[in-house]
């Protein structure tokens, strides 16, 4: 798993979807190919449930980047035909990354450390 070097951005796209693919698989193929080709794309990760509820985050550079995705055309018409025929609901939030780190247990990965806790609390 690709970890960008932080701070960037994450968006978080959370739903549950109505009942019936209706082209949602090939909306969502293309959304994921489209916003690769944008300035600033770094990744995604998604997930669904059985149930319909789904988790996507796309990871971007900056604030920019992410303004540049919202206004693009193709995406702009998938956000409406979401909300018409492919959303039960959905949240959004957009968070700035500032701290990142993982484990892998894959093949010739190296042991890996948490970093030292960074946070500090200001006393007044």
């Amino acid at each position: 798993m690709h970890r960008p070097e932080p701070p960037y951005y994450a968006v978080i796209f959370t739903s549950r979807r109505t009942e019936g693919d209706n082209g949602y698989g090939e909306r969502a193929a293309r959304m994921s190919e489209l916003a690769a080709q944008q300035h600033g794309y770094l990744g995604e990760t998604s997930v669904r449930d059985p149930s319909g509820l789904g988790i996507t985050v796309s990871y971007w550079r900056d604030e920019a980047a992410i303004a540049g995705w919202r206004k693009n055309v193709e995406h702009t018409e998938s956000r409406r035909q979401g909300r018409r025929d492919w959303y039960e609901e959905y949240d959004v939030r957009v968070a700035r990354v500032e701290r990142s780190y993982g484990f892998s247990r894959g093949e010739g990965a190296p042991p890996q450390e948490e970093p030292p806790n960074e946070l500090s609390v200001a006393s007044s």
